[in-house]
């Protein structure tokens, strides 16, 4: 079949048109590429070529009121190794492991990592000195020496939980180092060059650094000189007392700075890692939750007298050792009871069917609101991360005998953070603040304030006057009632003691207790407040004969750091032979030996020595010197 001539003439120019209009989209596509997108292309390749050396900023110090440094970073050669630069791994891998201590094996596994820029970790992170100008020596391919940080804490285990500490990429993990993490940790800079699939630089290419910010320094209320005196008191209750937990607060009871805070267990934050998380991650003084016990009447007692309901000096009531309420029979500690006293000494002598009393004639309504005014029930919202609620039974739940058990502190739980808060309200002139460490934040390099914390605005509970009998009740808890192993001579010093069953197996406990003691001096004028708990110590189990010595030796010394003036006013000590909670006063028998001791005759008939130890003197005893203690007890005495 022939094809004539004008018909292939027209598919030749058809075709020719095609291939013209396909030229002319190539075309088209090339100047839209070359004129459009050239910038967005050579963005993709220099992105596919470019390699960046991280330079990782320094985090921010944690500073105490007076301007020490409680943690700061401090710069540490680094280790890291581009695989496709190098050339013969297996021999870098040995050089490398000879310096860094760690294992070929591991070095060479880190080498195969599809990675471009391979961190050797552990070992290569934060080396020596030394052994950064050994690595430079070699001139090995494929190894670089940059610049990282390393945390440090310089003293140690102080204030552990409040500090917190970092992870392995300088990330704040708990405490205040994750609270304010965003503004501590900077923003990390990088060194950056240009190389090919086979790592190797492209010559021509620009060499760029991006410095890396560092973060900003916290100023908190933290004062290092009153934490190690919290932190000593609380090793020496873990020893003389072989308790399971204890913590210590003392803050500011005017604005709600916490001047120190600590618990034990504790932990080195250098350490962190090779620690249980339960010890590093709980910060048992915003996370233990617990019945308060006698600490807890401080509420009661502020709202009875804000809403008017006792009279503490012209009212009397009459206990027998118990009150009948609903059924049940409610103790008091005093199985035979306190006979006939005044509100005043229902304070005194932290009388449970006093303050079951006082419950009563508040109400559940009354007593309820006071409970969530002094904030129990709900976070403090202090600064630091892991705080627990608390739990307060619901209105409708609180019947006649819950009404009662409130008011004496126990069928509620609360956090140590919670009490302090809530009593510094009721001493302070009636005004409850959120509990909190952040002051300001600084300038790294100037040390200039560059802002300060904004703190919530304090909320008032109860009025002045009250708070003002409140505190003059509290006084004479510690120089006439249970508190009396607080007192300190020439300085008033209110508080009340705390024994709390513990609850276990959903049971009260019949053998394991919290006991706790909150006290503050001036008591006309609460400059320092000291809360602290001890979880189920060996042997005696009162707040006022365990706890209270530990806030006297915390303020005896924390007082005059703070040049408070000693004040010859205020009440009088007062022992009363015929108390049952305190009648034997502790001698001292330090430097004497167990013969001496025995044969001393001191307390022969009151006291019973359990001696620890196989020296031949006593180099400490436990309750101290000094203290008052239940006719009976066991004193320990610890030979060198």
């Amino acid at each position: 079949m022939s094809i004539k001539y004008p018909l292939l003439r027209r598919r030749i120019r058809l075709a020719g048109a095609c291939v013209a209009i396909l030229l002319m989209m190539i075309m088209v596509r090339l100047a839209n590429v070359q004129l459009h997108q050239s910038n967005w292309i050579n963005e993709k390749a220099e992105e596919s070529w470019k390699r960046d050396i991280p330079m990782v900023a320094k985090r921010g110090k944690v500073i105490d009121r007076n301007g020490e440094a409680l943690t700061y970073d401090v710069t540490r050669p680094t280790v890291m190794a581009i695989p496709v630069q190098m050339i013969e791994k297996e021999k870098t891998a040995i050089a490398l492991s000879g310096i860094l201590h760690v294992p070929i094996a591991q070095i060479a596994d880190d080498f195969k990592r599809k990675q471009f820029i391979v961190n050797i970790r552990p070992g290569g992170r934060n080396i020596t000195t030394a052994q950064a100008r050994e690595i430079q020596k070699l001139r090995l391919p494929g190894i670089v020496v940059a610049e990282d940080s390393q945390r440090f804490y310089p003293f140690g285990r102080l204030a552990a939980h409040v500090l917190g500490f970092t992870g392995g990429d300088h990330q704040g993990l708990t405490g205040l180092e994750r609270n304010y993490d965003e503004h501590l940790s900077g923003i990390n800079g990088s060194y950056s060059f240009f190389a090919d699939a086979a790592g190797r630089n492209i010559p021509g290419m620009p060499l760029t650094v991006q410095p890396s910010r560092d973060g900003l320094d916290l100023q908190v209320s933290l004062d290092r000189t009153i934490q190690t005196i919290v932190e000593r008191e609380l090793d020496q209750a873990m020893i003389t007392t072989r308790a399971e937990k204890a913590i210590a607060i003392v803050m500011d009871p005017n604005n709600g700075e916490i001047l120190a805070m600590s618990s034990r267990p504790t932990f080195d934050p250098t350490k962190a890692r090779q620690e249980p998380v339960e010890v590093t991650n709980r910060n048992l003084p915003v996370w233990m939750t617990y019945e308060p016990g006698s600490t807890f009447k401080i509420l009661t007692l502020a709202a009875a007298l804000e809403e008017h309901v006792v009279d503490l000096d012209r009212e009397r009531i009459h206990d027998p050792g118990y009150i009948q309420v609903a059924g049940a029979r409610l103790r008091c500690w005093k199985r035979q009871g306190h006979g006939t006293e005044t509100f005043l000494q229902v304070v005194q002598n932290s009388c449970n069917p006093g303050f079951v009393t006082m419950g009563q004639r508040l109400g559940k309504d009354r007593l309820l609101g006071y409970v969530k005014k002094f904030g129990f029930g709900k976070r403090t919202g202090i600064d630091l991360p892991g705080e627990e609620n608390g739990i307060i039974f619901k209105p409708s739940r609180v019947g006649p005998v819950e009404l009662s058990t409130i008011s004496f502190g126990q069928g509620v739980s609360v956090t140590p953070i919670q009490q302090a808060a809530a009593v510094s309200a009721a001493v302070n002139g009636g005004t409850w603040h959120q509990p909190h460490f952040g002051l300001r934040w600084l300038d790294p390099k100037s040390g200039k304030e560059l802002a300060k914390l904004p703190v919530p605005k304090g909320e008032r509970v109860i009025s002045q006057a009250v708070s003002e009998q409140v505190r003059l009740a509290l006084e004479s808890v510690v120089a006439q009632g249970t508190g009396r192993n607080a007192f300190i001579d020439g300085y008033r010093v209110g508080g009340k003691t705390g024994t709390a069953q513990k609850v276990i197996g959903g049971k009260y406990s019949s053998d394991a207790y919290i006991v706790s003691f909150v006290g503050f001096a001036p008591a006309n004028a609460p400059k320092v407040l000291v809360y602290t708990a001890v979880d189920h110590p060996q042997g005696i189990q009162f707040g006022g004969v365990v706890a209270a010595p530990i806030v006297r030796n915390i303020l005896k010394d924390t007082l005059p750091y703070l040049k408070i003036p000693l004040q010859s006013e205020g009440l009088a000590m007062e022992h009363r032979p015929g108390d049952v909670m305190i009648t034997v006063q502790v001698p001292d028998w330090t430097g004497m030996t167990l013969t001496e001791l025995i044969e001393n005759g001191d307390a022969a008939s009151d006291l019973k020595v359990e001696s620890i130890g196989n020296g031949t003197k006593v180099v400490h005893q436990s309750p101290a010197p000094g203290s008052y203690v239940p006719s009976g007890s066991i004193v320990r005495v610890y030979l060198n």
